[in-house]
């Protein structure tokens, strides 16, 4: 999860706001619609949406195998399968579009400045289709009972999972911030990114018969109170990570997706009762149109995006340097060479 390239300068920052940015092999500026900026956008937003739908496949598809197969799974290993999941998605598509798979990062990364507004509906579009295909394949797989939902839903009070989300989101996010280090802004994903949701889904439903006790999506275990503030704690942490790893070039990159990765185990281990442990919109939205399960949807829209915001902001507060921010971003991360190395590639063919 990065903001995905080289550091925006001010009028750099304007020229993308206005449509206007390098072409994707590093040539001379175009305008973003022209054919070779279509291409590379293209190609963002469908390795948002396809790393989004192995996101809710796996990590809702282990739900639903853990409920239907007499808890085989355990939910340590619920919890492990996230965080693996997320891992290596981080490395086979953030160098394409960032890897956000999450709408309430792909948001916060447009408050900061360091990813274009007009490009957001688009990555959230694609990761809420993501999460829908990969909730609709999961049903169709899986007989989903009531007791085997694989969306989230408050375990008891809306506060409590409200709460929870906010802690971990929060963590999250600051882990994100805290290990990446690459600060360009990464195009359109909202829509990649919801895209992949419902791809994976719709994959879980045509592979499973899924049961309502084996629904994996998210809905609070009990009130959405508690289910609210859970999903604001865990997105505020989960953006605090990924806002950490993305704009900070002091950080480690090549531990980018371990750190988030390892974050996310956390926060499930932590949150998973409570709240389902959600932190991400797209992740909840997907399996709740597919089963038409809304019960506390709101505690997994408003939760994960006040934590993540939260979280992004913190980390960006509390960042020290005695180097302009300009020279500070200018260090190379893992996903910057891979970048670079595609750019030669180009120049020399």
């Amino acid at each position: 999860m990065t903001s995905n390239g080289e550091e925006i300068e001010e009028e750099e920052i304007s020229r993308i706001e206005k449509g206007q940015a390098k072409n994707c092999h590093g040539g001379i500026e175009t305008v973003i619609c022209t054919s070779p900026s279509i291409v590379c956008l293209t190609q963002k937003l469908i390795a948002e949406m396809i790393g989004t739908y192995f996101v809710i496949f796996s990590g809702c598809g282990v739900v639903v195998v853990n409920v239907l197969y007499g808890g085989t799974v355990t939910f340590p290993g619920v919890c492990v399968t996230w965080g693996l999941i997320v891992m290596v998605m981080i490395y086979s598509t953030g160098h394409i579009s960032g890897a956000h798979f999450n709408p309430a990062v792909t948001l916060t990364f447009a408050i900061f400045r360091r990813f274009p507004w007009y490009q957001v509906p688009l990555y959230v579009g694609a990761q809420l289709a993501g999460s829908l295909l990969a909730s609709l394949t999961l049903r169709l797989m899986f007989k989903v009972t009531p007791e085997a939902y694989f969306g989230t839903t408050p375990t008891d009070s809306a506060a409590r999972a409200l709460v929870a989300e906010i802690i971990i989101s929060f963590l999250l996010m600051f882990v994100i911030s805290g290990v990446s280090t690459d600060s360009r802004a990464v195009p359109s994903y909202i829509g990649a990114q919801l895209a992949g949701s419902l791809l994976a889904s719709l994959t879980l439903r045509l592979m499973f018969k899924v049961t309502p006790e084996a629904f994996f999506g998210t809905t609070p275990a009990d009130s959405a109170a508690r289910a609210l503030v859970s999903e604001i704690i865990i997105s505020f942490l989960l953006m605090f990570v990924i806002s950490g790893v993305a704009t900070d070039s002091r950080a480690i990159g090549e531990l980018a997706g371990i750190a988030v990765g390892m974050t996310i185990i956390l926060n499930v281990f932590v949150a998973g009762p409570i709240s389902g442990a959600s932190m991400n919109p797209a992740r909840s939205l997907g399996p709740a149109i597919v089963m038409g399960v809304y019960k506390g949807i709101w505690v997994y829209i408003v939760g994960p995006i006040i934590g993540i915001v939260a979280g992004g902001f913190v980390y960006n507060f509390i960042r020290f340097t005695d180097k302009p921010l300009g020279e500070l971003t200018k260090s190379s991360s893992f996903l910057r060479k891979a970048s670079s190395n595609n750019n030669a590639s180009s120049s020399n063919s």
